[in-house]
């Protein structure tokens, strides 16, 4: 990696919105690094994707959930990029890793809570702790959030919640960050066709039918829809936007 060229790190890329969202990043001229929870092949993939378009990339095996492991993989990065650049820096985080639970809040149970709270709260929350010393003053986070924060449907309450939550928590970035000029952003995505929850959105075409009925533009969503406005935050015509909520879901529910 060139000590000129900005370094992007996406969660959970080796497939959907952040594998679409690191090509996205990756046509932007930046290198990026990639995680994967249990897909290695799926994740080298996208690394050649990437070096395809002239970028250097690396993936790292990452459970969000496991917050224990943070601290060892910030140091692997850092050693990493020290090794490359000579610098352990990076300049954007992007926190989309993460899984959907379907359950109506009479058959949620505490287990069921507790791993999402892990993944789509306390994940987010320490990662992005444990990266602010080495994320370059000017740089950015991206938090991926959802249309359910801002939309009811029935099933969805652990997971709209905690999006609200990781919502907020942005705000209060972009506030304390704001003095080394570090933007924090949400990007919200409404339904997407991919595998996610079991690929529900894409699969179930009585869901996919409600979604394209509820929304202005007439279709689901697809990953090639949200990939580039993520990227779009990775550059430097996004300078002057931090604390947003960007709801990129064709008019879904407005």
């Amino acid at each position: 990696m060139e000590n000129k060229t900005k370094i992007a790190l996406v969660t959970g890329a080796s497939r959907g919105l952040g594998k679409n969202s690191a090509l996205k990043i990756a046509q932007k001229g930046l290198d990026v690094i990639i995680t994967y929870n249990s897909n290695k092949e799926e994740a080298e993939k996208v690394v050649a994707e990437i070096e395809a378009l002239g970028q250097k990339a690396i993936a790292y095996q990452l459970d969000t959930r496991n917050t224990k492991s943070f601290e060892e993989f910030v140091k692997n990065i850092g050693d990493y990029l020290e090794k490359n650049t000579g610098n352990r820096n990076i300049d954007f985080l992007i926190n989309n890793a993460g899984t959907a639970l379907y359950a109506p809040i009479t058959d949620t149970t505490e287990e069921q809570l507790d791993e999402m709270v892990d993944i789509h709260f306390k994940g987010v929350f320490f990662l992005t702790q444990k990266f602010l010393p080495f994320i370059n003053d000017g740089g950015g986070i991206v938090n991926i959030s959802s249309g359910l924060a801002r939309f009811v449907l029935p099933g969805s309450s652990v997971y709209g919640s905690l999006k609200a939550g990781v919502e907020m928590m942005t705000k209060y970035l972009a506030k304390e960050l704001g003095a080394r000029k570090i933007k924090a952003n949400v990007v919200a995505p409404g339904a997407i066709e991919t595998d996610f929850g079991g690929g529900r959105t894409r699969d179930d075409k009585n869901m996919n039918a409600l979604v394209a009925n509820n929304t202005a533009l007439g279709r689901a969503g697809l990953p090639d829809d949200i990939g580039g406005v993520v990227a779009f935050l990775c550059t430097e015509d996004a300078r002057w936007i931090t604390a947003q909520r960007i709801e990129v879901s064709g008019g879904m529910f407005f």
